[in-house]
């Protein structure tokens, strides 16, 4: 899928609270991606909705969760965990767990409910492109998986 296509997608979901993205093909099963209006709102917000930075971020979940290798390493794209346990505790994980899974926040909810699963087994991740990283969570179903991404980071580091 090219850019263009991700673009025409992000168009025809434009209003929704949460929504279905596309669903890519992986070397470690389908991810389902969907989107929220949280991410929306942010990436309005700092003006990079729909930019190529954005779209090729999205573009980089077709790379799939790598059981073998979960955790983020220099230069890799692709989807990674968000681990609470790493330090120095970065903007990343203050943006997925301060702001988001550890209050009370009714999208938690909504997401948890849709996927069939307790709050508390979604996984926390973000999708690492050159130019910035989507953050979202995990929700595993069997082979498959739904990656609803509810943030962004651009910061370095």
């Amino acid at each position: 899928m090219d850019l263009a296509e991700l673009e025409e997608r992000l168009d025809a979901i434009e209003d929704a609270e949460i929504a279905e993205l596309v669903t890519f093909p992986t070397p470690f099963g389908a991810v389902t991606v969907w989107i929220t209006a949280r991410l929306r709102k942010a990436c309005r917000k700092r003006k990079i909705w729909k930019s190529p930075g954005m779209l090729t971020a999205l573009k980089n979940a077709a790379y799939g969760l790598d059981p073998a290798r979960q955790r983020s390493r220099g230069g890799a794209d692709g989807i990674f965990l968000l681990d609470r346990a790493f330090r120095p505790e970065n903007e990343m994980m203050r943006k997925v767990f301060d702001r988001f899974l550890d209050k009370p926040d009714p999208l938690v909810t909504t997401i948890a409910t849709t996927f069939g699963v307790a709050p508390d087994v979604l996984s926390p991740v973000r999708v690492v492109s050159h130019h910035m990283r989507l953050l979202g969570v995990l929700a595993t179903q069997g082979a498959a998986a739904q990656l609803v991404l509810v943030d962004y980071d651009d910061t370095e580091g």
